[in-house]
């Protein structure tokens, strides 16, 4: 039997090539994949935890003699974040000034806090401090709600004196990204209350003072000064 040469060979597998890649490509062409799949984000991501937020406070040496942390007072959200909510109330329950965590008034809660109390031997005198943390540009909602609730909020009953209480409110420029302020003043009162909440990014500081002369003005100035340093530097290092 004769075979075919090693020409005829070759000859024959270039014809027989085409056929086999027409049949190869008979079928719908079907590109490969390139989409990848996405994680989602995070939306926590970069924001402080309650116990970053906690070393940011002002540690008892920067109150004065007297001074004591109130241990019922001192709590914060750990290293867990919670879900955060928005419920503001059609008219505030103005009451809530006369409080320590008097930022709740908004309505808002953030992913995380931390707070605690000073109170004086002495003179019961109150400084009270709060950092609270949000998610995307409800700082900067919580500022704006405290404007309008100042207004709303001209008084309110003190429940213990059972006096009226007069609240002012003005725009606080040096502070943070933006800050407000809050006085509270009565008659029947010593010394008048200063609430100071300052926005710092994703964070909200919210202080309360009654120290000194001045409606607690200064110290509570100062103390708002220097939790919103001591932010900067938890964030730097995250």
């Amino acid at each position: 039997m004769r075979h075919p040469s090693r020409t005829a060979k070759a000859l024959l597998a270039a014809a027989v090539l085409p056929l086999a890649l027409a049949a190869c490509s008979s079928g719908p062409t079907v590109q490969p994949s390139s989409a990848k799949t996405k994680q989602a984000k995070d939306p926590n991501a970069g924001l402080l935890t309650g116990a970053q937020l906690k070393k940011a406070l002002a540690p008892a040496s920067f109150f004065a003699t007297g001074f004591a942390v109130d241990p019922s007072g001192a709590r914060d959200s750990g290293t867990t974040y919670t879900a955060p909510s928005s419920s503001p109330a059609p008219k505030p329950d103005c009451s809530l000034l006369g409080g320590t965590s008097w930022i709740t008034i908004t309505g808002d809660s953030g992913v995380s806090f931390a707070q605690n109390d000073y109170i004086s031997k002495n003179t019961s005198e109150d400084i009270a401090q709060e950092v609270d943390t949000y998610r995307g540009t409800t700082s900067t909602t919580v500022l704006k709600d405290l404007e309008k609730i100042a207004t709303t909020c001209a008084t309110f009953t003190d429940s213990d004196t059972h006096t009226k209480v007069k609240v002012t409110g003005a725009t606080t420029p040096g502070l943070g990204d933006a800050a407000y302020t809050i006085t509270l003043t009565n008659s029947a009162w010593q010394n008048g209350t200063t609430l100071i909440a300052v926005r710092a990014g994703t964070d909200v500081v919210s202080v309360m003072s009654t120290d000194g002369h001045d409606n607690g003005a200064a110290t509570a100035k100062k103390l708002a000064t220097r939790i919103v340093t001591s932010l900067k530097g938890e964030h730097q290092r995250v």
